[in-house]
């Protein structure tokens, strides 16, 4: 899926369908003069109706249809006929998308399974008609209910992608790579900061045709928890991941330190997310000699208190290893 095409925010219009009118009438047939009121029932006005699908990834079949209207239901029709509902209309999102109200920004709901339905606006009740109205004291009443309006609602999609693995740190430190050299995926990969704005999701061939998938999460920086650098649009991909692997370059001035940071960020933004299991890589490991890795490993031994290991995507040394390590934290915490 290519970078723009990775659509995660809509805002959008739905409009349920109104109730029809009830129906006043009066039966009327060969030698029946006075049959009563027999006027039936409107329909229901249509629901929207938000509806998980599974195959989708993205939101950018939504990106050039903002407005969802149901039918109206049908108006009630003689001898107690009820007239049609209005048709429903579906909405289809990928899993892992949050539902808001624009107005307040309060979450309405959540599809997290495949197939699941949520009524997003009901339709309009439809009107009795007047052959509910009769009684000893009005045989013949004249008037019946007029249908329900729909309701309406302005609303905003978001997308938090459902993944197994989710790669954390700073800009430049590899994690396109990564993804690039251990899945099929082919996200954009540069030298400079901020090469990643939209997640690329990669699915990691495992042995014995198993797989799990693995997203590559724009970089973060210090401050992303008060929004720096687009830090909320980032962040939120991150909370559905099962495991949280860090991602710090070998260069880097203090490993330790870096990994405080991103955890720190990660922390302010939502606590439970130190909840989630966590794995730190060093990046980009063929830069040291087996003298200087020692050396690094020794100090970090005293110094990390999560599984760490070193890998290098250009040289592809350590990754079966990596593998082997998120494939078992994955079916440990299930």
């Amino acid at each position: 899926m290519t970078e723009g095409n990775f659509v995660d925010y809509i805002k959008l219009y739905a409009c349920s369908g109104n109730g029809g009118k009830g129906s006043v009438h009066l039966h009327r047939e060969k030698y029946i003069t006075k049959g009563g009121p027999d006027g039936g029932d409107g329909g229901r006005g249509g629901h929207v109706i938000v509806r998980g699908n599974s195959n989708l990834w993205t939101l950018h079949h939504l990106k050039f249809k903002r407005h969802f209207r149901a039918g109206h239901g049908e108006h009630g029709s003689k001898s107690r006929s009820t007239g049609a509902d209005g048709s429903d209309v579906y909405i289809d999102v990928p899993l892992g998308t949050v539902v808001k109200d624009s107005e307040n920004d309060q979450m309405l709901f959540e599809i997290t399974n495949s197939e699941q339905e949520i009524v997003l606006c009901t339709g309009g009740k439809g009107g009795r008609g007047n052959w509910h109205f009769k009684s000893p004291t009005n045989q013949t009443p004249r008037y019946a209910q007029p249908g329900l309006p729909g309701e309406e609602k302005n609303v905003t999609i978001e997308l938090k992608i459902l993944a197994d693995v989710g790669l954390v740190g700073f800009p430049n430190a590899g994690k396109s790579t990564l993804l690039s050299v251990i899945t099929a995926a082919k996200p954009k990969i540069a030298d400079y900061e901020f090469t990643t704005l939209k997640p690329n999701l990669g699915i990691v061939a495992y042995r014995d045709f198993q797989s799990f998938v693995m997203a590559d999460i724009p970089g973060i920086i210090e401050g992303a928890a008060e929004g720096k650098g687009l830090g909320h649009y980032f962040l939120r991909h991150i909370e559905r991941n099962s495991i949280l692997l860090f991602l710090i370059p070998a260069d880097a001035n203090d490993i330790k330190v870096q990994y405080d940071i991103l955890l720190d960020e990660l922390k302010r933004y939502n606590p439970e997310m130190l909840d989630k299991d966590r794995l730190v890589a060093i990046s980009k490991s063929d830069m040291l000699d087996e003298e200087l890795q020692a050396e690094m490993k020794q100090l970090l031994d005293g110094q990390m208190t999560v599984p760490y290991l070193f890998i290098s995507s250009v040289a592809q040394t350590g990754l079966a290893q990596l593998k082997d390590l998120l494939w078992k934290q994955l079916n440990t915490t299930v």
